[in-house]
């Protein structure tokens, strides 16, 4: 059993980004991207956006609940209930995009032990996504640049885990094959 879970919505980056900036103390600034592809001018209200939400509303960065409910939105409360599910239920959950990497280092900091359900899929192109999974400590072997999230990175990531699993199932050893273990040889010689 393997689960994921994806989003759509339009200004959910916003409020990933406002919750990301506050958990992790980050610059907000740095952390807001273009979304869906926004103007520079666009991009730069987006920053004011989310700066002056956060002042606003001061959300706590030791209550990940408060932050939630301040800045968050219901998209993202409701992903982190997702990953403490999956976490109950001792489940692997694949992250896609920064949504969910939002979601999911809420769920860790409500339950330190759900981090161990987390599974990378890819790093997304928003500037908060790397920091996200950096604070996680959850690194993604994906790297396609891409700006979704719907599920598609964790859709992306399943034909490789199949792939690793075919090799993990069937891969043969040297020995099965018959053929000679590697042999060290020294240079120059």
């Amino acid at each position: 059993r393997l689960l994921a879970a994806g989003e759509m919505g339009i200004g959910n980056t916003t409020t990933s980004a406002a919750v990301a900036a506050v958990l992790i103390r980050a610059d907000a600034r740095s952390l807001v991207g273009r979304g869906a592809g926004l103007s520079d001018a666009s991009l730069a209200r987006k920053r004011d956006v989310v700066e002056r939400a956060i002042d606003a509303n001061s959300p706590d960065p030791a209550d990940p609940i408060d932050v939630l409910s301040k800045v968050g939105g219901f998209d993202i409360a409701a992903m982190c209930g997702f990953y403490l599910g999956a976490a109950v239920s001792k489940a692997p959950a694949l992250l896609d995009g920064v949504i969910s990497c939002t979601a999911a280092l809420c769920a860790a900091r409500l339950c330190p032990n759900a981090l161990g359900y987390l599974v990378g899929t890819h790093a997304s192109s928003e500037p908060a996504s790397r920091e996200l999974l950096r604070e996680l400590g959850i690194k993604a072997p994906l790297d396609a640049g891409m700006h979704l999230g719907e599920g598609a990175g964790a859709m992306a990531y399943l034909p490789l885990l199949d792939s690793a699993l075919r090799v993990y199932r069937d891969g043969k050893t040297f020995t099965a094959t018959g053929m000679a273990a590697y042999e060290h040889f020294e240079a120059g010689k």
